[in-house]
């Protein structure tokens, strides 16, 4: 990882919260000066505190990249600080949900290079995914230094076009809640057959990241996992049969669930 650039010319990092904490964290364990970083959050926490960077103080004069993880309500009253920074060499990079590459050409310039990225909440724990699109201005040592950065927590992927961006919001984006639920709705299907309360959660937690954890590590697709642990005419099989049905089963569930996302995230991008 070379991070001589960022070292020499510095990185602004607007907006401090969760996702901006973990990636400042991957940041500095991987060799990032604490001086090169200039944080800029209006109520840092005591752990940002801690860590010896420039906070809220003066921004470098042309900083290699200018990460951008402010929530997007609160984008228009923080971006055009940073105004005067676009147009020239330092790349702006946006993990804001919502926010369009036009809408940061309207404030910044168009003849400024701006990556638009969709990470997610495991990125807090380094297990995270995060889809990269770039405007026109984007250079393929951009995209490096982009999955750089954005690798600290976890894997990143390139897109094709930006209007690919909902479809990621629908699937990685906003995933991690459909499998936060599916936790809970397989504890609570646990307790109503008898088992206590405390036990099911912590079967339902283990079972899913454990599965999780073998599909990501396993040579097999998905479906053979699958087809591995269901025995014809077992309970496995049982279950399946509930859990595909073309009506009512997960894939028509989720194509419903991702697609709503997906929407609303269109409708997002569109507002004011």
């Amino acid at each position: 990882m070379d991070l001589s650039l960022i070292n020499d010319r510095g990185l602004v990092l607007l907006g401090c919260g969760k996702m901006g904490s973990a990636l400042l964290e991957g940041w500095l364990s991987q060799g990032v000066a604490a001086d090169a970083v200039t944080v800029l959050d209006p109520a840092p926490s005591d752990w940002v505190k801690a860590q010896n960077v420039r906070l809220n103080g003066d921004i470098p004069a042309e900083p290699a990249i200018v990460l951008l993880a402010v929530k997007p309500q609160m984008m228009g009253d923080a971006l055009p600080r940073l105004a005067e920074l676009g147009g020239g060499s330092t790349l702006f990079l946006s993990i804001a949900a919502g926010s369009s590459i036009a809408y940061f050409e309207d404030v910044l310039g168009a003849d400024t290079p701006i990556i638009r990225s969709m990470p997610n909440t495991p990125a807090a724990v380094g297990r995270g995914i995060t889809a990269t699109v770039g405007n026109g201005c984007v250079t393929s040592d951009h995209l490096d230094l982009a999955e750089t950065l954005l690798s600290a927590v976890g894997q990143v992927v390139r897109l094709d076009n930006e209007d690919q961006i909902d479809a990621v919001t629908g699937v990685s984006g906003s995933g991690p809640a459909y499998v936060f639920h599916l936790i809970e709705a397989l504890a609570a299907a646990g307790e109503a057959q008898g088992l206590r309360a405390d036990l099911a959660m912590q079967l339902a937690k283990a079972t899913v990241a454990g599965a999780g954890h073998l599909a990501a590590v396993a040579h097999e697709t998905p479906t053979q996992l699958r087809v591995n642990v269901t025995s014809p005419g077992g309970t496995t099989a049982a279950a399946l049969e509930v859990l595909m049905d073309k009506d009512t089963g997960f894939p028509t569930l989720l194509t419903k669930a991702v697609a709503a996302a997906a929407d609303r995230g269109r409708e997002l991008g569109k507002a004011p």
